[in-house]
């Protein structure tokens, strides 16, 4: 089963550049985040068209996440619990079958800044609750795997300049201990357990020139339960999808599990 995770960054604004790379790519499941789309104004005929069943958790102009997949969705849940207050659409979780069942969790985290503040506090909160719902799906022992842009430089290596990056919410101490936190809780890192070392980006800012000059940081990631980690063939990142007409920002991460 090949799985990808992408943020898209608007879809209604992506759609040409969507609807190609689905099917250049072919990905069995599509993890989308920053939809920007409420769920029925989400496009899903497009996607309907393609083959893909569509679940969407959307939020008007911000935020929002999705799962496109080819296999049938069952058990969709939307919304991160321990907060009943929470409005942001930043996380969906369903269950899809290949030759096995896997647990799907889709999340956008939030980026947190500026720190420190409200909207920092608000990420480490999320953070916290993400590390609670993660130990409940390590206990169910079902293989799964939460994937997205978790808004988290783990390591300085993850960044062209690290030292620009000291003062932001996606690398300061704090940011960096709660995803640290996620992986001793006995969760893979998919990416770092086939790459190691600098120079593997996610993310290239539009302004001044990053991808050009790749000035980038990685901060997508896809993390794995020990029942999914055991099933996982390879993860890579599809960096080229930067340099097309009308990019994301961001670009898939991509696992291929034995499922």
């Amino acid at each position: 089963m090949k799985i990808a995770t992408f943020n898209i960054n608007g879809v209604k604004a992506r759609i040409p550049a969507l609807t190609d790379w689905l099917g250049e790519s072919a990905p069995d499941v599509a993890l989308l985040q920053e939809i920007k789309s409420v769920d029925e104004g989400f496009p899903r005929d497009v996607f309907e068209d393609l083959g893909y069943e569509v679940a969407t958790h959307g939020q008007k102009g911000f935020n929002g996440v999705a799962i496109l997949s080819k296999l049938p969705l069952e058990d969709v849940t939307r919304g991160l619990p321990g907060d009943d207050d929470d409005d942001q659409a930043r996380w969906i979780e369903a269950t899809v079958t290949g030759t096995r069942s896997l647990r799907l969790c889709c999340l956008y985290l939030p980026n947190g800044n500026p720190a420190p503040g409200p909207k920092y506090d608000y990420k480490l909160g999320w953070m916290a609750r993400l590390e609670a719902r993660a130990r409940d799906l390590l206990a169910s022992e079902e293989p799964t795997i939460m994937a997205g842009d978790y808004n988290v430089i783990p390591q300085d290596e993850d960044a062209a300049r690290p030292d620009a990056w000291r003062t932001d919410a996606l690398a300061l101490p704090q940011s960096r201990d709660a995803f640290r936190r996620l992986l001793n809780l006995g969760l893979t890192e998919a990416f770092r357990a086939r790459a190691q070392g600098p120079g593997h980006y996610t993310f290239w800012d539009y302004q001044a020139g990053a991808w050009n000059r790749n000035d980038g940081i990685r901060i997508d990631h896809a993390l794995l339960t020990p029942q999914a980690a055991d099933l996982m063939n390879d993860c890579w990142i599809e960096a080229q999808v930067r340099g097309r007409d009308k990019p994301s920002d961001h670009v898939p991460l991509w696992l291929d599990l034995d499922a």
